[in-house]
């Protein structure tokens, strides 16, 4: 397999958790990759870490995929446009629905990557989750239209901004 450019193991990622196919992060993630969460909000729960392919397949993937669907994580920046590099941060927005209920959530944070410089695959990530809103079903249209027609999963703040309704960059400051 090739060496991956940043923008293609990051991009692999959002698409194995927003598409539910964790197979997408042997791709995009060394074997023994670790992860730690920081989560500065009681709204949603993660373990602070987590080692290995396998493992992070299974809380990122799978066991967020039991709960959440119409899943969109944006990072809010360009592309990073270099072949080979040793970190990345980015800001990212998240949209999703809670499977059942419909309640919408809307959460942003940081992501702090870290390459593995032979295969450009990711060596360890680190999720800073800021905040994490609830908003009742009735949002769902508004909120799933929104960002279904922001590019896809690189999108910078000011055009997330610009589209986004009224309501939603009140509540997220990430957006404001």
């Amino acid at each position: 397999m090739p060496a991956l450019t940043p923008a293609q193991a990051i991009s692999a990622y959002i698409h194995a958790k927003d598409g539910n196919r964790p197979h997408l992060l042997r791709t995009a993630f060394i074997e023994d990759v670790s992860l730690q969460m920081v989560v500065q909000t009681d709204a949603i729960d993660f373990p602070p870490t987590v080692e290995g392919v396998g493992a992070v397949a299974d809380v990122l993937v799978s066991r967020f995929n039991l709960s959440y669907e119409n899943i969109y994580t944006l990072c809010l920046c360009a592309a990073p446009d270099v072949d080979r590099a040793r970190a990345f941060s980015s800001d990212w927005l998240v949209a999703m629905t809670e499977k059942g209920s419909g309640v919408v959530r809307l959460g942003h944070g940081r992501y702090d990557w870290s390459f593995e410089p032979a295969t450009g695959q990711v060596r360890s990530l680190r999720i800073t989750i800021a905040r994490m809103e609830r908003f009742s079903p009735e949002h769902q249209d508004a909120v799933l239209g929104w960002v279904g027609a922001l590019p896809y999963p690189w999108c910078e703040t000011h055009a997330a901004r610009q589209r986004a309704p009224a309501w939603v960059r009140e509540q997220l400051p990430v957006l404001g």
